[in-house]
């Protein structure tokens, strides 16, 4: 029977050997993704040629200064007007029924078709073919849309 392991002899490298280990490995992993490396290199040489790189550099080396900027443009009032519209029309659409909005969005694109058929004949439209368009169904339906719509938003504005 063998002898049993009493001490595990450990191998120390010279700062030298591991360097020449580490760049072996460096090599086969170069060889290994050559095809990914040439393509690196590809694009960073075009990203250069198109001056994407200095760019890059120079906003690098000027992020406070670019930061300051960021920070100034954005706590100006149009800008926190913007952000504050975005909310509030975020919120608005969230609380919307999505069936909702896509039957409103289907009919304003049908109703903008068929303005543009009838755009062009700059003919005016007299209070009788107003009154008369009210028994077309399509007309009549949307016409009561609007109005319901509007008395929706008049109780919202009571408040």
């Amino acid at each position: 029977m063998a002898a049993p392991i009493t001490s595990i002899k450990r191998t120390e490298f010279t700062p030298e050997e591991q360097q020449r280990l580490k760049m072996q490995e460096l090599q086969s992993l170069i060889t290994e993704q050559q095809e990914s490396l040439n393509k690196i290199i590809e694009i960073t040489a075009e990203l250069d040629n198109a001056g994407v790189l200095d760019a890059l550099s120079a906003m690098v080396k000027a992020k406070d200064q670019l930061a300051g900027i960021a920070v100034t443009q954005a706590s100006r009032e149009p800008m926190t007007n913007l952000i504050n519209n975005v909310m509030n029309a975020t919120g608005l659409l969230t609380t919307l029924d999505s069936e909702v909005t896509a039957n409103l969005k289907d009919s304003v694109s049908k109703g903008i078709e068929e303005a543009e058929l009838y755009k062009g004949n700059g003919d005016k439209v007299s209070v009788l073919q107003v009154m008369t368009a009210l028994n077309d169904p399509h007309i009549n339906r949307a016409v009561k849309y609007g109005l319901d719509f509007l008395k929706g938003m008049g109780k919202g504005l009571n408040t």
